[in-house]
């Protein structure tokens, strides 16, 4: 995907969570490199204070970056990957140090927990948030299962939008680039009463064309079109009690997912180059994956085929947060975070990616979920305070999937039906003890408790109906041997953090600590066969030793932050995907692999050689395998003992540069020029067995940009431009052999014009 800098994060500005925490960031000396403010442990600090491998992106280069959703900043952060599944672009895939799991469909879970305000985001659906009026989005390496809860065994990626302040203002910003792209994004707060309510209301309009062409009818594929509005209400009866009332509407009306066919002759789905089918315009293309046990190759242009059903792939989205800080109780500080979320994702994929009608598939999904954490900030004279809380979070999702294999057997269809619901129940407590004047000593305990109720049924036949037919899901001829599995299971545990941490000298702190992290089981609910989804996978721990150094020398002129770990991961969950070409079965499920371990390193670097002149570097190091692993491959029939491959999605090198200059005028105005380069590694995506289809190449991206600011920052322009040598990578892989190989694009080069203006 396009970069954006990793560090460009600290070194510009960016606005304070809230007043107070705002006050609490140390000023930087003349010329020296600032701090940003995040709430990484749940109460606002310094960013070099919080003895955790951390990076935050800061909102005015999310803005002048036009990030709109997470998934632009793939590889800007070390050992992070932000991706989705091959054809399911709604589906996050977030790794983090190698941590993450590759599944479209609910039922897997997240190992990597997307919070926004406060709220965890429970489906991966959905979970590439579209980002405006952000304030920062912060990210946290390694588990943090004592205060973010389970599934946090990767790490946690929190959003922070920018909240409401009691004063009046805004802005609006638009953007025009290729593609037809077309942004507008704003932002009005306005007090109804003077220091005791105000309101506001952010929304965006996203839009751009796709940039591969449909070989059926010489169309775009991969088209956008979001609108997003979010009102937040603010309400201080006093000095002491904030109240925070927020919604938010999401409508996303895009195309239909993209499938690129990476077929071998003799796989079921190989469609052979020059053909046409159907009456296309052009003709079949080149499969990207055409040389035998070699990597895909992405071509020069962008190709891929529909010709079955609508292009279309809607959702819609409706979040609802309610705060309440209540500060100086006999309790301590009480914090209240009520969530609720809904969605509705309905599209069509023709999923051979070609004009010939091979298969397809009619999905919808619906989902909601409920959350309430009540916590307490407390202290104990001068060296010691904690946080103490509950959290509660139930959520339910139904799916159906309509699948037409065609290529197997003409009018051969699959209906698949999924209905979950879980419960989770947990207690936590975080404690900090000033030993001395400069050593602090952390640990903090979790007990959760999770539940799920989970049922998935397949019935296979012939039909004749077509996927957009008000008859869709009707069978001509229903084939003996439906599935209806699943069931119920609960699982408990108990996680921990304990850490120490030292200050060396001012603004210099070593650290280290030993997280246990823990992901829970489930059901898997697209399924191909009864053992597919008749037994639970069973819950995933891991053990992270970190050690670090957050330091600034030369009158803060030079940063440097070094992390080093090494985690002992069991009963790893991996999603395994397979088609059996002898009984024409896709299924799916999820498999405990004994033991893995994880070992690696970041270094982020920032230097401030001459005033306005930025410099920023970072360097990754992953090293992956697993330590225990008998792999029964369904389709060969035999037994794989994958001791010592290497984890999915883990690249094992990754760095980035860059270089930001800012020079004041007279007059109060500036202008900013930034450039970006990004390195990813090769990296293995969706094959258990690390075969050459599955390998993702190396990537090398540049980025640029240059704006000019009007005094006090009133109006702004700025040209901005991502992959500026119009790289063409492959992004993602899912390798089905005897099936064809799933190929994702990543996007090509893109530019323009972004105009801002601030009151």
């Amino acid at each position: 995907m396009s970069s954006l800098s990793a560090l460009a994060i600290i070194t510009l500005p960016a606005a304070a969570y809230a007043q107070e925490a705002q006050a609490q960031a140390e000023e930087a000396p003349a010329g020296g490199l600032g701090e940003i403010v995040v709430t990484a442990q749940k109460k606002a600090e310094s960013i070099q204070s919080v003895p955790i491998s951390i990076a935050a992106v800061g909102s005015e280069t999310l803005a002048a970056y036009n990030v709109t959703t997470l998934q632009a900043l793939q590889g800007s952060v070390p050992n992070v990957q932000i991706d989705n599944f091959a054809n399911t672009p709604n589906n996050a895939v977030f790794t983090i140090r190698g941590i993450g799991v590759i599944e479209p469909d609910p039922y897997a879970g997240n190992t990597v927990s997307i919070v926004v305000d406060g709220v965890p985001q429970f489906f991966s659906m959905g979970a590439l948030l579209d980002t405006y009026d952000t304030n920062r989005v912060e990210i946290l390496r390694g588990p943090q299962g004592t205060l973010f809860g389970a599934n946090t065994t990767g790490g946690v990626v929190n959003v922070v939008t920018n909240q409401p302040t009691g004063e009046f203002g805004g802005y609006v910003r638009g953007t025009y680039g290729n593609w037809n792209r077309f942004d507008v994004n704003a932002s009005i707060e306005a007090p109804l009463a003077k220091d005791l309510v105000s309101v506001k209301v952010s929304g965006i309009h996203t839009q751009r064309d796709g940039w591969v062409t449909n070989v059926w009818n010489g169309e775009d594929m991969g088209r956008k079109n979001v609108d997003a509005v979010r009102g937040q209400l603010y309400i201080t009866p006093n000095s002491d009690l904030r109240i925070t009332l927020q919604g938010e509407y999401v409508a996303a009306r895009n195309g239909a997912p993209i499938v690129v066919n990476g077929g071998l002759p003799g796989e079921g789905n190989y469609v052979p180059e020059g053909t046409f089918w159907n009456g296309a315009k052009l003709p079949m293309y080149r499969s990207p994956c055409a040389v035998p046990n070699q990597p895909c190759k992405a071509p020069d242009k962008y190709f891929s085929g529909n010709n079955e059903v609508p292009d279309q792939s809607d959702m819609t989205t409706k979040f609802f947060i309610g705060t309440i800080n209540y500060d100086n109780t006999p309790l301590g500080d009480i914090t209240s975070i009520t969530g609720y979320k809904n969605f509705t994702l309905f599209e069509y994929t023709d999923q051979d990616g070609t004009a010939k009608t091979n298969n397809a598939t009619r999905r919808r999904t619906k989902g909601w979920q409920f959350s309430q954490e009540l916590r307490s900030a407390f202290s104990a004279g001068d060296s010691f305070n904690a946080v103490a809380g509950l959290f509660y979070l139930k959520t339910n999702y139904t799916h159906y999937q309509m699948y037409h294999l065609d290529f197997a057997l003409p009018g051969l269809i699959q209906y698949n039906q999924q209905d979950q619901g879980t419960e989770s129940f947990s207690a936590f407590l975080q404690t900090y003890t000033q030993l001395t004047d400069a050593l602090k000593f952390s640990a903090g305990i979790r007990w959760t408790h999770d539940s799920i109720d989970a049922r998935s049924q397949l019935d296979t036949g012939l039909g004749s109906e077509a996927l957009t037919s008000p008859d869709w899901d009707k069978f001509d001829v229903t084939f003996p041997g439906s599935l209806d599995v699943g069931g119920k299971k609960s699982w408990s545990n108990v996680g921990w953090k304990l850490g120490l941490d030292y200050e060396v000298g001012q603004n210099q702190l070593v650290y280290a600590s030993w997280a246990r992290g823990f992901k829970s089981g489930g059901y898997t609910g697209r399924i191909g066969v009864a053992a597919d989804g008749d037994t639970p996978y069973n819950p995933e721990k891991v053990d992270t030793f970190e050690v670090g150094l957050k330091a600034d020398f030369l009158d803060r002129r030079l940063r440097t932050n070094f992390a080093a770990f090494y985690t002992n991961y069991r009963d790893m969950q991996v999603a395994q995907i397979y088609f059996d070409p002898a009984t024409n079965v896709q299924g799916n499920r999820i498999l405990n692999a004994a033991k893995s371990e994880i070992k690696g390193f970041e270094l982020e670097v920032q230097a401030i050689p001459v005033e306005g002149l930025t410099l920023r570097g970072s360097l990754a190091y992953l090293d992956t395998k697993y330590k225990s692993f008998l792999y029964f491959d369904p389709v060969a029939a035999t037994f794989i003992d994958l001791k010592g491959f290497a984890l999915q999605n883990a690249p094992k090198w990754a760095s980035t540069l860059g270089a930001n200059y800012t020079h004041e005028f007279a007059g109060g105005s500036s202008i900013m020029a930034d450039v970006s380069w990004m390195y990813t590694g090769q990296k293995f995506y969706t094959a258990v067995v690390n075969t050459p289809r599955s390998t993702i190449q190396p990537t090398y991206y540049v980025d640029a940009l240059l704006t000019y600011y009007g005094p006090d920052k009133r109006y702004s322009i700025g040209l901005w431009g991502k992959n500026l040598f119009d790289k063409r990578y492959i992004s993602t892989v899912y390798d089905s052999p005897g099936y064809m190989g799933l190929v994702g694009y990543a996007p090509p080069r893109q530019f323009g014009v972004t105009v801002g203006y601030n009151f």
